[in-house]
């Protein structure tokens, strides 16, 4: 109950400053130009089909950095004596972070949302029914859920909000472009590809294609349940251990 309060704050500061909804809705929608309409022809020759193998990928990439964005407002809000206010309040001790988290999901949904309406919006067309785009839907939100723990991790640990941020460029840059999110795995050098068979977010990347596109435009040996299941055996092991290390340093901290 504590965390489900302390979430409503997280939401009521959000719509308080509305510039928090900027990465969120504006990201995306330039994310897309830019890779649909400088690659595409290049890539697919035509923003359509471009469209079809990225446009889950950018999905992808967006809750990869809006999900990074929680350890730099935790980190801030460190700073600025917050987290004073909340020890002094008979709630549980990880009731902050988990009702950061959860407050976060607001943003998330806006991320998913803003890229697949944008998408659509120039052309995308969903090749699967509405319950596995719904189904992709939540599948993004668990797992951008599961990847804000990194960041509440990291944000606790380093001194600057502005160290948060560079961290988690170094951490999402190498993961979401090293892998088959923007061209196909198959042309990219050999010691590329070994590097994109084992990256955890191209399986992510494959199971939105399968549930949004079609298991037809899904690349590698692994089926979109096998897919599903992966990702989902993913969150539980960035849950079962950042969790505890973002506890455990928020106590310190404290």
């Amino acid at each position: 109950m504590d965390a489900l309060i302390l979430a409503r704050r997280t939401v009521t500061k959000m719509v308080r400053n509305p510039e928090q909804f900027i990465d969120v809705t504006l990201q995306p929608v330039l994310m897309t130009v830019i890779f649909v309409f400088i690659f595409g022809g290049a890539v697919s020759g035509g923003t359509e089909q471009y469209l079809l193998l990225t446009l889950p990928a950018i999905v992808v990439q967006t809750i990869m950095f809006t999900s990074m964005t929680i350890g730099v407002n935790l980190n801030t809000d460190l700073k600025n004596g917050v987290f004073d206010r909340f020890r002094s309040l008979p709630i549980g001790r990880s009731a902050p972070l988990v009702g950061a988290v959860l407050g976060d999901i607001v943003r998330h949904t806006i991320a998913v949302g803003v890229s697949l309406a944008f998408g659509a919006l120039i052309g995308f067309r969903f090749h699967t029914s509405p319950l596995e785009v719904l189904s992709a839907i939540v599948l993004m939100i668990v797992f951008a859920v599961s990847l804000c723990w990194i960041s509440v991790f990291v944000g606790m640990i380093v001194r600057s909000s502005g160290a948060v941020q560079g961290i988690s460029f170094l951490v999402v840059f190498p993961l979401t472009f090293g892998s088959s999110a923007f061209v196909p795995a198959d042309t990219l050098p050999d010691w590329l590809q070994a590097w994109v068979s084992i990256n955890p977010v191209n399986h992510v990347i494959e199971a939105m294609r399968g549930l949004l596109v079609g298991a037809d435009h899904m690349a590698g040996d692994i089926t979109l349940g096998g897919q599903i299941l992966w990702v989902l055996a993913s969150c539980v092991v960035l849950v079962g251990v950042f969790f505890p290390l973002a506890t455990w340093a928020y106590r310190r901290k404290i």
